[in-house]
C-alpha cells in the first residue's frame, strides 16, 4: 500500500471513528495522537449519535465505512473474549445492506468463470439479485432439465477491494500493538489475521461449495435436514451454483404459526442438529443465524430444517470433541474439579496452573448459574465467562472453541426464541450420552481405531521381515562395538597399571640414589664419581622415562 494512499485510509477511519465518537471506547488519556489533533476539528457528533450506546454507535460506523468494514464487524462479533457483552451484541447484529451491482456484471462474470454463454449454462437466468451482500449476491436461473437453482457471483473487484482495506487493517493492528496498552490481551494482529483467513475462505467460492456438499452428504439423505446441492459443473471460485431451497424463515414466527409448526419441537430439534454436527460429525454450520435457516413443513411428518449460506464451518480435533463433551457433562453434574482437570489436560493452558485454583475460578463463574433451575442455564453465556476466567490462568485462546461458542450462542439465543421455556440441557444431554457412548466407549473407540489405522498397519507388515532383519544386523553391529570397547577398556586399564609401577620403582630408584650420595656409604667409583647412587639414579630416570612414554602410546 502507497503512503499516501495508507494515509486516506488512515484519516479516513479517524474521521468516522470521531463522528461516531468511537474515542469513548478509549478513554480520554487513551487517545492517540491524530485523534487528539483531529477531534477538535471534526465537530461535535450529532445529538441523535451521541445519544446512542457505544456498540451502536460501533455499529452504525463500520457501516458507514463500507461492505468490507461489515464484514470485519461480522467476524470481530465472534470474539467476545475481546470485547464487551454489549458490543459484541450489536456488531453480531450487522446485517450486509449491500446495493447489488449490476445484472449485466453478473451474467459476464459467470461466462468469464465457467468459458460458455449465459444461455448455454442456463435455460433461463435473472439478471435482478435476490439479495446481495459485502462479498457476493445471489441470482436465480433455471437449468435446462426445468430445475431451479440460484447463481451466488463474487462482486467484481471484490479482491483489490478486500486487499485494501486489510492492508490498511494490518497498518491498524501494528499500531495498535505498540501504543495500546492492553496489546497482550487483545492481540491486535492476531485477530486482524483471523478476519483475513475467514475472508480468503469465503472469497473463494469453490470452498463453500465442498462445505456444503461436505454436509449435505452426511444430513440429506435422512430427510429431516436439507441443504442445497452443488452443481459442481457450474461451479468455479467466483461462480456457485447450488439447488434453489424454498422454505419459511425461522425468524418468521407469524408464518410458523399460520403453517402450524410446533415451535418448541423446532427449537429441540435445532438443539439436537447442532450438538450432533459438533460432537458426532465433527463439521458444524459456524453461522447458524436466522437468514440462514428455512423451516419446511412436511405432511404427516415433522418439517424439515433448511441449512443455507456455508461460507464459515467449523471443525475441532477429536481431542478437542472429547475434552468439550466431557467438560459439559461435568459442569451440569456441577464436577467443578473435572472441568479444571479437563482444562489441563486438553493442553488449553500450561501444565503449571495448580488445579485447585483452577477449580475455585470454575466454581466462581457456574456456581450462579447451576443452582438455578435448567431452563434458565444459557450455556454459551456459561462457556464465554469460562474462557474469560481461564484468560487470567494463561489460557491459550483456541479459534475453533471461539467459533464454537459464538454458534452456540446463536443457536441457544434462536431456541429461546422459539420456545422460552425450553431447558436446553434436557436436550442435549441425551445427545451428548449417546455420542459419548458410540464414540468415546473402550470397546468401541478401540475399534475405530484399529478401522482408521488398519490400512496402514497392513502395510507396514508387508515391511516387517526386512525391518525385523535390519534390526537383528544392528543389534550385531551394536555387539560387536560394545566388544571392542571392551576390550580398549582392558588394554588402557593394563597399560594405566604399567605405567604406576614403572613411575612408582622410578621414585624409589630416586629416593635410593639421593639416601647413598646423602650418606657417603662408599663402594666402587670411576674417576672419583661413586657408582652405585649413579646407577639408582639413572635406572629411576630411565623407569620415568619409560611410564611417559607409554602414556604418549
Amino acid at each position: 500500500m502507497s503512503s499516501r494512499r495508507a494515509a486516506t485510509g488512515v484519516m479516513r477511519l479517524l474521521v468516522v471513528a470521531l463522528r461516531y465518537r468511537l474515542d469513548g471506547l478509549l478513554g480520554d488519556r487513551q487517545l492517540p495522537w491524530p485523534l487528539r489533533l483531529l477531534k477538535p476539528l471534526v465537530g461535535k457528533a450529532r445529538p441523535d449519535i451521541d445519544a446512542l450506546p457505544a456498540g451502536q454507535r460501533a455499529r452504525l460506523a463500520l457501516e458507514h465505512l463500507g461492505p468490507i468494514f461489515v464484514k470485519f464487524g461480522q467476524i470481530l462479533s465472534t470474539r467476545r473474549d475481546l470485547l464487551p457483552p454489549a458490543v459484541a451484541d450489536e456488531l453480531a447484529a450487522l446485517q450486509d445492506r449491500v446495493a447489488p451491482f449490476p445484472g449485466d456484471q453478473a451474467r459476464a462474470e459467470v461466462e468469464r468463470a465457467l468459458g460458455r454463454p449465459v444461455s448455454q449454462l442456463f435455460a433461463a437466468f435473472d439478471e435482478t439479485a435476490l439479495a446481495a451482500a459485502s462479498i457476493a449476491q445471489v441470482h436465480p436461473a433455471r437449468l435446462h432439465d426445468g430445475s431451479d437453482v440460484v447463481v451466488k457471483v463474487l462482486r467484481p473487484g471484490v479482491h483489490g477491494l478486500v486487499q485494501r482495506d486489510m492492508e490498511l487493517l494490518h497498518a491498524i493492528a501494528r499500531v495498535a500493538e505498540r501504543r495500546h496498552p492492553r496489546a497482550d490481551r487483545i492481540r491486535p494482529r492476531e485477530v486482524v489475521a483471523e478476519v483475513e483467513a475467514t475472508l480468503a475462505n469465503e472469497l473463494d467460492l469453490q470452498h463453500e461449495g465442498a462445505n456444503a456438499s461436505a454436509i449435505g452428504r452426511i444430513w440429506n439423505a435422512g430427510g429431516a435436514v436439507a441443504v442445497p446441492r452443488v452443481n459442481w459443473d457450474l461451479t468455479a471460485e467466483t461462480v456457485l451454483t447450488q439447488e434453489r431451497m424454498h422454505g419459511i424463515p425461522i425468524a418468521d414466527g407469524a408464518a410458523l404459526d399460520a403453517a402450524g409448526i410446533d415451535k418448541p419441537a423446532l427449537a429441540r430439534r435445532l438443539i439436537e442438529l447442532f450438538y450432533t454436527q459438533v460432537f458426532r460429525d465433527n463439521l458444524f454450520h459456524a453461522d447458524l443465524h436466522p437468514g440462514n435457516l428455512l423451516v419446511q413443513p412436511r405432511e404427516g411428518a415433522p418439517p424439515r430444517i433448511v441449512l443455507l449460506d456455508f461460507g464459515m464451518v467449523g471443525t475441532l480435533s477429536p481431542a478437542d470433541q472429547r475434552y468439550l463433551a466431557e467438560n459439559f457433562m461435568a459442569m451440569f453434574t456441577m464436577n467443578y474439579r473435572r472441568v479444571a482437570e479437563l482444562h489441563l489436560e486438553a493442553g488449553w493452558m500450561p501444565r503449571h496452573i495448580r488445579v485447585e485454583a483452577l477449580e475455585a475460578g470454575v466454581r466462581a463463574v457456574c456456581e450462579p448459574y447451576f443452582t438455578r433451575p435448567l431452563s434458565q442455564i444459557n450455556l454459551g453465556e456459561v462457556l464465554f465467562k469460562l474462557f474469560r476466567m481461564a484468560q487470567r490462568y494463561q489460557l491459550t485462546l483456541q479459534p475453533q472453541l471461539i467459533l464454537l461458542q459464538k454458534t452456540l450462542l446463536n443457536v441457544e439465543g434462536l431456541s429461546r426464541w422459539l420456545d422460552p421455556q425450553i431447558d436446553i440441557w434436557s436436550v442435549a444431554q441425551p445427545v451428548l450420552d449417546d455420542i459419548m457412548r458410540q464414540q468415546y466407549g473402550r470397546v468401541g473407540s478401540l475399534l475405530r481405531a484399529a478401522k482408521i489405522r488398519m490400512p496402514d498397519w497392513m502395510e507396514q507388515a508387508v515391511s516387517l521381515p526386512r525391518l525385523a532383519r535390519e534390526s537383528l544386523e544392528r543389534q550385531r553391529e551394536q555387539l560387536a562395538l560394545v566388544a571392542v570397547a571392551q576390550a580398549q577398556a582392558q588394554q588402557q586399564r593394563q597399560s594405566l597399571l604399567r605405567r604406576q609401577v614403572l613411575a612408582i620403582c622410578g621414585a624409589g630408584l630416586l629416593v635410593a640414589a639421593a639416601v647413598l650420595l646423602a650418606g657417603d656409604a662408599g663402594g666402587p667409583s670411576w674417576n672419583g664419581l661413586p657408582l652405585l647412587p649413579l646407577s639408582a639414579l639413572g635406572a629411576g630416570l630411565a623407569a620415568f622415562a619409560l611410564a611417559l612414554r607409554r602414556r604418549g602410546d
